[in-house]
């Protein structure tokens, strides 16, 4: 009996393997004859308790027993941060704490609607990883350089500052650059998967390269109010340089593999869950999408890597300091004496002591933060401030020119970008910190003042 026909007599999909495995023992066994078995498959869905003990098909019994017994276990608990959040990213936060091996979550200020976790979600799992709670921009990061240059540069050398920019990466969809670039990172064992291994050739291409949605390059004025030991910094007013971006078709090819996957073998009892589906760290393919995504979070830190050496370089300055972050990923670290899969999907780790950055949008400044290590966040914080309307909306109310003109008035002089983009389609900075004040402590502030972005509207989910 195939498929189709075990569906015709009332089998359900998640019992399919069972009753082919129960099939080929009786079959093989020769204690019962095609038609005999379809008799007796019938009787047994029907009546699945009356069957248990039977030699042949009691374990397919068990298990519709089973099914039929099933109730979902309660969904974990997870808190939140800030107030403006709207419901939709709630209910996916729900929905995302309902996973069976779901240990709790946490929403932070700057969180939105997205795909499966909501974008500023943290989720812990045990055991388990979820590819579209890590987010399809696999290590999308952030890194801060601070420049041996005086601020009084960013307006006198103002054109070598944007040629730096314009010629030191590159944006778009499937963007690159003319001639590849070189890093170790290429050096790392692509093999670790078939995905990873057959996108080699796309990184080499892309390595260096920004892409498009959210992503930036910027330079921009940093305050530190005080010396930090950590950033080897003193007190005073700084030049630095700014991107946003991760690990570009590599990742996404990743994700949608793996997601793909998790998704074929999500059990039917909980396919209302679609893209939070997971992978069980103990199987093969859980193995793989580890290590293709730790791989990817090397190449993302990679292609920041270059960019700030090439933009850097162009400008003909040396980097003297810097911060820098995943905040779409996943980690294993120990929570009340459990290892557990925490995923941090537009959220920014905040261990005690952990330095990171949090950018506002390209008229609002950037934090750096040190983390206070709050255990109910998880150890997080917000990865910006987080969109308040669609880039639809965005697109449809403001007009790109005249946004530009108005930010060149207050200072900031923006080489490209899209309306979908504009520092209005985002919450206010000010209001995030202040929702998280007790997960960081603010190191530095960074005021954007040279900015280039993808300037053809593309999307980006975080």
């Amino acid at each position: 009996m195939n498929t189709r026909q075990l569906r015709q007599i009332g089998v359900p999909d998640e019992a399919i393997p069972q009753a082919i495995t129960c099939l080929q023992l009786a079959i093989s066994s020769g204690a019962m004859r095609g038609k005999d078995v379809k008799a007796k498959l019938k009787l047994l869905v029907e009546e699945p308790a009356a069957h248990q003990d039977d030699p042949l098909f009691g374990s397919l019994a068990k298990f519709l027993v089973e099914e039929a017994q099933f109730v979902r276990p309660e969904p974990a608990s997870y808190q939140t941060w800030g107030t403006d959040i709207d419901e939709a990213a709630h209910a996916q936060m729900r929905q995302s704490c309902a996973l069976p091996m779901a240990v709790g979550g946490a929403l932070m200020p700057d969180a939105h609607l997205g795909y499966g976790l909501p974008i500023g979600g943290v989720l812990a799992l045990e055991g388990a990883v979820v590819p579209y709670a890590v987010g399809v921009d696999i290590a999308c990061r952030m890194k801060l350089s601070v420049l041996d240059v005086p601020v009084s540069a960013l307006d006198d050398k103002f054109p070598l500052f944007q040629t730096a920019l314009e010629k030191g990466t590159r944006f778009g969809v499937g963007s690159v650059h003319e001639k590849p670039i070189d890093h170790a990172v290429l050096d790392e064992d692509w093999t670790v998967t078939k995905i990873t291994r057959e996108h080699k050739d796309r990184a080499r291409k892309q390595l260096g390269t920004s892409g498009s949605g959210n992503h930036f390059v910027e330079f921009g004025q940093l305050t530190l109010p005080q010396d930090d030991v950590e950033l080897g910094l003193k007190a005073g007013e700084y030049v630095a340089l700014m991107s946003h971006s991760g690990s570009r078709g590599p990742g996404a090819a990743v994700c949608s593999t793996y997601s793909n996957i998790a998704r074929a073998q999500l059990p039917k009892r909980y396919e209302d869950l679609g893209r939070l589906a997971w992978l069980d760290l103990d199987s093969e393919e859980g193995q793989e999408y580890w290590a293709a995504m730790n791989l990817m979070g090397q190449f993302a830190a990679a292609n920041h890597d270059v960019i700030h050496r090439l933009v850097s370089s162009i400008l003909g300055t040396q980097i003297i300091g810097g911060v820098e972050n995943h905040h779409n990923f996943a980690w294993k670290e120990m929570h009340n004496g459990k290892e557990l899969i925490v995923h941090r999907k537009g959220a920014t780790p905040a261990a005690k002591g952990e330095l990171g950055v949090i950018p506002g949008s390209m008229a609002d400044p950037a934090y750096i933060v040190r983390g206070r290590g709050v255990a109910e966040s998880f150890n997080s914080a917000s990865h910006g401030a987080g969109r308040a309307m669609s880039r639809t909306k965005a697109k449809e109310k403001y007009t790109w020119n005249a946004v530009r003109k108005d930010l060149e008035k207050k200072g900031i002089r923006v080489l490209s970008a899209g309306a979908d983009e504009v520092p209005y389609a985002y919450k206010n900075i000010q209001d995030v910190m202040r929702a998280q004040a007790d997960l960081v402590d603010i190191v530095g502030r960074f005021n954007p003042k040279i900015v280039k972005m993808c300037d053809d509207g593309s999307a980006a989910e975080d």
